[in-house]
């Protein structure tokens, strides 16, 4: 698609929103433009920079990363501080945390790309990635329908540093982290090495500010996975094969309200839909994604991870971008406890992604 008839589709859109919707969720389309401009502009891929520092010892995409958590966190827990109409991503410690984070963390590394790094490559025009999207939001929604269960194995009060430290503690904590994980990278990959790279720079910058924008706007943090999820409940609903008012997460007050209105208020759609719209915008100006062709039996296994990272990702309370972006500058615990977790599991992925030649 040529950037002129995309960028007319995006204006009309714009204005219907503007109209129709509303004013939050018109300029939420634009936040969410940047996002994915700067996500495929940048190639900001959470899952190659963990995939890059464990098979190259390359540090860039890591520091990139820690970069963009730092910057985040250092706008959204003063704001959080001062506003108390602004909501933190709390999610609670719990096993489904830890099964989620971990699976999740595998399943991105063999679908090659999170939340965020579906949509942006699907934009792209990289075909596994679209094939994904509708496969992540089943998983998404059935892992709200199971995610009572899931607790129900064991879970503790969600935790909130700066609740319990105060903001500027909670923010010094959050630094403190960054800099241990940055030594731990350090002690990993050797000496010699490159740490910053242009792309990573300017993209954690970018995606900083468009998070702190989208924070303010749609009073919490940026999110991807609960959109997929509604796509798919609201789909269920229709089709008569869900009913929410038996499930323990859909017949939750606000979670209730978003299936009767229409998709466009909830804020991650608006947000996900810009992403796409953004990462078009890149793509237009490039030649096609060069994407090697994929065997039946790695088309095969790739749609399977891409329906259990969907499935993983509501256990975890998120992906990249929900749990350990949103969760981490929030000041949420269960954040810090993604991470690990996650990149246990993408170590493992690394090395079934490897195995099948991918």
């Amino acid at each position: 698609m040529k950037r002129l008839p995309l960028a007319a589709l995006v204006a009309a859109f714009f204005i219907f929103l503007l109209f129709f919707v509303s004013v939050r969720q018109a300029v939420l389309l634009l936040v969410g433009v940047g996002m994915g401009a700067a996500l495929a502009g940048a190639r900001f891929g959470f899952t190659t920079g963990w995939r890059q520092l464990i098979e190259q010892r390359d540090p860039r995409g890591v520091t990139g990363q820690a970069m963009l958590l730092a910057l985040a966190s250092a706008a959204a827990l003063p704001l959080l501080g001062q506003f108390s109409e602004l909501n933190a991503a709390l999610g609670p410690p719990s096993v489904s945390l830890l099964v989620g984070a971990f699976v999740f963390g595998l399943t991105m590394q063999i679908a090659d790309g999170c939340g965020s790094g579906t949509l942006y490559k699907a934009g792209l025009g990289v075909p596994l990635n679209a094939a994904i999207l509708p496969l992540f939001a089943l998983g998404s929604f059935l892992g709200s329908v199971h995610l009572d269960s899931w607790l129900a194995l064991g879970q503790a009060a969600p935790v909130s540093l700066s609740a319990e430290f105060g903001t500027g503690a909670a923010l010094g904590l959050t630094f403190a982290g960054l800099a241990i994980a940055l030594v731990g990278v350090r002690l990993w990959v050797g000496p010699g090495r490159t740490w910053l790279e242009r792309r990573w720079v300017w993209g954690a910058i970018a995606l900083a500010v468009l998070a702190t924008l989208n924070l303010v706007l749609a009073g919490q943090p940026w999110g991807v996975v609960y959109g997929f999820g509604l796509w798919a409940a609201k789909v269920s609903v229709a089709l008569g094969l869900f009913d929410p008012a038996a499930n323990a997460f859909w017949s939750q007050a606000g979670n209730a309200q978003r299936l009767t209105q229409t998709v466009l208020m909830d804020v991650t759609t608006i947000t996900s839909i810009g992403i796409l719209a953004g990462a078009l915008w890149i793509s237009a100006s490039q030649s096609a994604a060069d994407t090697q062709p994929l065997t039946l039996q790695q088309w095969a296994i790739g749609l399977v991870a891409g329906f259990v990272m969907g499935y993983s990702s509501r256990l975890a309370f998120g992906c990249n971008v929900g749990a350990m972006l949103s969760g981490i500058s929030t000041g949420s615990l269960h954040g810090w406890i993604w991470v690990p977790l996650a990149f246990v599991g993408t170590v493992l992925g690394v090395r079934i992604r490897r195995r099948y030649g991918f």
